[in-house]
């Protein structure tokens, strides 16, 4: 029997609605730090075939249906992998509901070769990790790149990508799209209204309160069925307020994290946001809702990531023309100066260690790392890749100019936090706290308390494998 740990088991089946029988020997012990997850089983390799995959077997990938849908990978990656490898044989599939799809395959010992682990029902990492379900992928990063045999892949993408994916050092997940996270708004709309890019918190305050005294619409909005959206604003300006350490500190779940002051200052800031300028009804709506909402003139800003604009493709108004900024300075003692956002390499994929042709999963991930195959992704999808120079030559949507402008501009001042992936109770904790903070239902204190409070258990059981950077 393939194992999953018991709080994995319990965690998915309370997701995906299932009855599961309680668990006994044959659960895994804890913190074998994902043993079981050795390199596969190499066939022959070849110049054509370096990862020595298996092309009588099937490759089973598994895609999630959200923001960028599946069609990148049926016309983009999916050929691109047939054309140079004519016997394999690929089955495609979709799903918006990750874990309730597959997490009953894990755990029978039977999961696909190809992974898109992403959305708001996605497989806990640590805990996949953990269970030695993911191949280490530094086959993969070592092997010569589709591209240029002479070079590898590890230098053909950003090293963050790699850095990011590791658990313990070893690399398990590829981050493909380059996020950048801001607020977003409409050119057409600030350009028609003559309102400007807010530089100061102050002049972000003063622009909601002509926003709001104009009218026409709401100044501001969030997902509120999906409270990350607003929690990722308060942890990016909290880091712009007291530098990186702010977040790798409640990444590595050190005592007082969550209650830091510039974690409460930044948490303050969005509480007057929440309590003044919000969209009517945001609590209960979610990220289509919302945005859709922006859409339509009825709110002029929100904070999402750069799918935003191809998640919407479909009901943006043709000249809406998206944009994004980096959150505001909130003071002159910033640690971080202006420009400083939240960018890291993001959309998961993995390749299940169990999988009957796991290498065949690194292959495909060969030529998703491809410039052909992250270019046409690009244009696709509209959102950056980790692939170096995958850009040249291809044709940039106005907000993804817009994010990779951001980026660019914000050189080395970008900031990221990994305790979603990490530790997913931590996650759903606070993303619930942060959403009843919102609707004034906590204050701040008692949001830091119960955010801190999961964070100082997650530390002390000793069933959940720690990380740290």
């Amino acid at each position: 029997m393939t194992q999953l740990s018991r709080r994995e088991l319990l965690r998915s089946a309370a997701l995906a609605g299932l009855t599961l029988p309680v668990l006994s020997a044959c659960a895994t012990p804890a913190g074998n730090g994902g043993a079981a997850s050795s390199a596969p089983v190499v066939g022959a390799t070849s110049a054509a075939n370096p990862l020595g995959f298996a092309e009588d077997r099937p490759l089973e990938v598994w895609i999630f249906d959200g923001g960028f849908g599946d069609a990148y990978a049926t016309d983009v990656h999916e050929p691109l992998l047939k054309a140079r490898h004519p016997k394999l044989e690929i089955k495609h599939n979709a799903t918006k509901e990750v874990a309730k799809t597959l997490q009953p395959r894990f755990a029978g010992g039977d999961p696909p070769e190809f992974v898109n682990n992403s959305g708001a029902n996605a497989m806990d990492f640590g805990a996949l990790v953990q269970d030695g379900q993911l191949a280490d992928l530094t086959p993969l990063y070592d092997a010569p790149s589709w591209d240029d045999p002479a070079v590898k892949v590890r230098d053909t993408i950003d090293p963050n990508a790699i850095e990011l994916g590791s658990y313990d050092g070893k690399p398990y997940v590829l981050n493909y799209a380059n996020t950048v996270w801001g607020i977003w708004y409409s050119q057409k709309l600030f350009e028609a209204e003559g309102w400007q890019v807010p530089k100061t918190w102050a002049d972000f305050l003063a622009l909601c309160e002509t926003i709001k005294k104009s009218g026409k619409m709401a100044p501001f909005t969030y997902a509120g069925k999906h409270p990350f959206y607003i929690y990722e604003a308060i942890l990016t300006l909290a880091a712009k307020i007291g530098g990186k350490d702010v977040l790798k500190n409640i990444d590595n779940l050190q005592d007082g994290a969550w209650k830091a002051e510039p974690v409460r200052q930044a948490a303050e800031a969005f509480v007057e946001i929440g309590s003044k300028y919000l969209l009517q009804g945001t609590a209960g709506l979610d990220h289509v809702q919302t945005q859709t909402a922006h859409n339509k003139g009825q709110v002029a800003m929100l904070p999402c990531g750069s799918w935003l604009e191809n998640e919407q493709k479909d009901s943006t108004p043709a000249d809406f023309g998206y944009a994004m900024f980096a959150l505001p300075d909130f003071g002159s003692s910033d640690a971080l100066p202006y420009g400083t956002l939240h960018a890291q390499p993001g959309e998961e994929y993995v390749v299940p260690a169990k999988s009957a042709n796991p290498r065949a999963g690194l292959e495909y991930m060969r030529a998703m790392l491809s410039k052909e195959g992250a270019g046409k992704f690009m244009e696709l999808v509209s959102t950056l890749t980790v692939v170096k120079g995958a850009d040249e030559g291809r044709t940039l949507k106005p907000g993804l100019k817009s994010a990779s402008t951001a980026l660019a501009a914000a050189g080395d001042n970008a900031v990221w936090f990994l305790f979603r992936k990490w530790y997913v109770e931590l996650h759903d904790e606070v993303a619930a706290a942060t959403g009843q903070l919102m609707a004034g239902k906590l204050t701040v204190d008692q949001w830091a308390e119960r955010a801190q409070g999961k964070a100082d258990a997650i530390k002390k059981d000793s069933s959940v494998k720690k990380f740290s950077r």
